[in-house]
């Protein structure tokens, strides 16, 4: 089983630059791929990027296709999610997920851990 734990959130301006991190414990981090989901109140967890084990492999919603950036440090167990130019609709709870599989994935179903999500404001 894999921990995980977010951070690098906060209130940000329209345009702005944000780096999240999702630190994982427990667990073989490198069995897992990984991905990064946001929400807002009311509305489904959608994917925002997914990383597969070793990093070669990686996938983007359109929204943000082109803004932000999935990586992964697999020597210090991090996966990150950097966001460009951001926008206020990108306000929302940012979560990582993990799953053990080969190939991300853009389901919420199938990743099986999930952190506590941190808190991104993009303010007008």
């Amino acid at each position: 089983q894999v921990q995980l734990v977010e951070s690098g959130g906060g209130l940000v301006q329209a345009g702005d630059s944000l780096r999240l991190s999702c630190a994982a414990s427990e667990g073989t981090f490198s069995d897992y791929t990984m991905g990064w989901f946001r929400q807002v109140p009311g509305k489904e967890r959608e994917v925002v990027a997914a990383i597969s084990r070793a990093g070669g492999d990686t996938n983007y919603a359109n929204s943000l296709k082109g803004r932000c950036t999935i990586s992964r440090d697999n020597a210090k167990n991090t996966v990150y999610l950097r966001m460009d130019r951001l926008k206020p609709e990108d306000t929302a709870v940012y979560y990582c997920g993990a799953r053990g599989a080969l190939r991300p994935s853009a389901l919420r179903s199938d990743y099986i851990y999930w952190g506590q999500g941190t808190q991104v404001t993009v303010s007008s």
